[in-house]
C-alpha cells in the first residue's frame, strides 16, 4: 500500500508513539509485507528468528520490538510491539468507513457493465467495461476489475486475509489494507472467495477462470490463463505461474510457488513449491506417474497378503 503522499520517519513515529533510528526526514512512501516490500516501504517484524530477514529486505524502514544495528541507507520505528503499530498505519491511512449506500458514490463503474440487483461495491472501487456481475456478489473497498470480467452469484471479493497474532486474551487480527485486482477477462464461479491482502494486492491474472467455491487467500497471485476447479483452497502469498491448472479440491499451502504450465489433478495436497510443465497428484504432491506407480505397488503387496493369509 502506497500513502497518498511521502512523509517522513518522524511523522509516521509521532502517528504511533514510536521511536526512532535514522535521519527525522527519512523518506517513507508506503507500507507492505515483507514479501512484497519495495524501497521507501515500512515492514514490521516482531520475533528475533526474523530480524535478519526484514533488516536485508527491500524496505527501507522496519518497525521493530528491539534496538539494533540500523543497516545503511533505512531507518528503524522503535515499538514495544510492532504487531499493534502497524495495524494502526493502516487503520489510520486505509480506515474502514461504513458504505452510504449497496454502490458506493466513489466507485467507477464503466461502459457496458451489467451490476445485477443486491451486489455491494464498496468505496473506491473500478469495475472496468462490458463486466457483468450477478446477484449478491461483494466487492469491497479499493478493488479494482478490468475489462469483459465475470463474477457470480455469491462470491466476495476483498475480504479481509486470515492473519492473526495469538495472545494470552485469544487472537488479534490483522488489520487488511490491500486489495484485489481481477486483470482482464478474468472469470468467477458462485461463492468463490478472494481475499484482499494484507496490505499489497491479490492478483489473478488476464484470461483466468475459477470454478464454484474456490478461495483465494491475502496477497496471493495467480497468473494469466490458469484453470482452478470447484472447491480448491488456495493460502495467503502463494504465486501460481501462468497457465496452471488446479483441479477439484487441491489445497496448497502458504508462501509457495507453482511453475507455469503445471497441472495439479483433484485431492492433492500441495505443501512445497512445484516446477511447472509437469502434472501432480497424492498429498503431500508427487509427480503424478511416479506417485501412480507407489499406488499400483501397493495394491499387489495387498493382493499378495491376502493370499497368503488364504495359504
Amino acid at each position: 500500500m502506497k500513502f497518498n503522499r511521502p512523509h517522513t520517519l518522524a511523522e509516521i513515529a509521532a502517528l504511533i508513539g514510536a521511536g526512532t533510528e535514522g535521519d527525522p526526514d527519512f523518506p517513507v512512501l508506503g507500507m507492505n509485507e515483507i514479501h512484497v516490500v519495495e524501497p521507501g516501504d515500512i515492514v514490521f517484524v516482531d520475533h528475533p528468528k526474523y530480524y535478519d530477514k526484514a533488516l536485508g529486505s527491500r524496505a527501507t524502514v522496519i518497525l521493530i520490538n528491539k534496538k539494533v544495528s540500523c543497516p545503511p541507507g533505512k531507518a528503524l520505528l522503535l515499538s514495544d510491539d510492532p504487531f499493534r503499530d502497524f495495524n494502526r498505519l493502516t487503520e489510520h491511512f486505509r480506515p474502514f468507513r461504513p458504505a452510504p449506500s449497496q454502490i458506493d458514490p466513489s466507485a467507477v463503474i464503466g461502459e457496458g457493465t451489467v451490476i445485477q440487483p443486491n451486489v455491494f461495491v464498496g468505496r473506491e472501487v473500478t469495475i472496468g467495461k462490458h463486466c457483468v456481475i450477478q446477484p449478491n456478489v461483494i466487492i469491497h473497498d479499493h478493488c479494482v476489475l478490468g475489462d469483459h470480467v465475470v463474477v457470480q452469484s455469491g462470491t466476495v471479493v476483498g475480504s479481509d486475509a486470515f492473519y492473526y497474532k495469538k495472545r494470552p486474551e485469544g487472537y488479534d487480527r490483522l488489520r487488511s489494507g490491500g486489495r484485489v485486482i481481477l486483470e482482464d477477462y478474468v472469470e468467477l464461479g458462485a461463492l468463490c472467495t478472494i481475499d484482499r491482502g494484507v496490505s499489497g494486492d491479490t492478483t489473478i491474472g488476464r484470461g483466468s477462470k475459477l470454478d464454484n467455491q474456490v478461495h483465494v487467500g491475502h496477497d496471493t497471485v495467480i497468473g494469466q490463463k490458469c484453470l482452478i476447479a470447484s472447491q480448491t483452497g488456495i493460502a495467503g502469498c502463494v504465486v501460481i505461474e501462468d497457465e496452471v491448472t488446479l483441479w477439484g479440491q487441491v489445497g496448497v499451502t502458504s508462501a509457495i510457488r507453482i511453475g507455469k504450465g503445471a497441472v495439479v489433478l483433484a485431492q492433492t495436497g500441495v505443501s512445497k513449491s512445484l516446477e511447472g510443465g509437469r502434472t501432480y497428484f497424492g498429498s503431500p504432491a508427487e509427480e503424478a506417474r511416479e506417485r501412480l506407480k507407489q499406488l499400483a505397488a501397493l495394491r499387489q503387496l495387498s493382493s499378495m497378503a491376502t493370499r497368503n493369509k488364504k495359504l
